[in-house]
């Protein structure tokens, strides 16, 4: 990581590589987020099973898992996945997971959840790491 301070303009994401070395429960608090349906789906579904993803800004394939790709191109979809009664952290994860994680700055999640930037860098650009939003410092990562 960088030793540059992140800014109100420095993009963030949420790093699932970061998730995959820290949390050994990632796949099933990633579960917890489906809607009904596609926990029915994933009921029986292994760890790891993964599909191609095709990044929309980069045209790039990728592999994700399969249910981060259904947490993301649907769950997180609906209307009541982010409320203003979702406390910070939650609400920036689950709107990183809505925007199909696509990159966004502090004045970014600030303009989508109606809280200061500053209290948003703050939050997430501290020491620890929150959910696994994490900066992209370096354009290449």
């Amino acid at each position: 990581m960088s030793l540059l301070k992140p800014t109100i303009k420095t993009p963030f994401h949420i790093d699932f590589e970061w998730w995959k070395q820290n949390e050994r429960d990632w796949h099933v608090f990633l579960r917890s987020f489906l809607c009904a349906e596609h926990q029915e789906i994933f009921a029986e579904t292994e760890e790891g099973d993964s599909l191609d993803w095709i990044d929309p800004q980069t045209a790039e394939v990728k592999p994700v898992d399969g249910i981060q790709h259904a947490l993301i191109s649907h769950c997180a979809q609906l209307p009541d996945f982010v409320s203003q009664r979702t406390a910070l952290v939650e609400a920036i994860f689950r709107l990183f997971l809505a925007n199909g994680n696509i990159p966004m700055t502090a004045e970014d999640l600030s303009e989508k959840l109606g809280k200061p930037a500053d209290t948003i860098l703050r939050t997430i650009a501290g020491p620890r790491v929150y959910r696994g939003l994490r900066p992209i410092l370096n354009q290449s990562e």
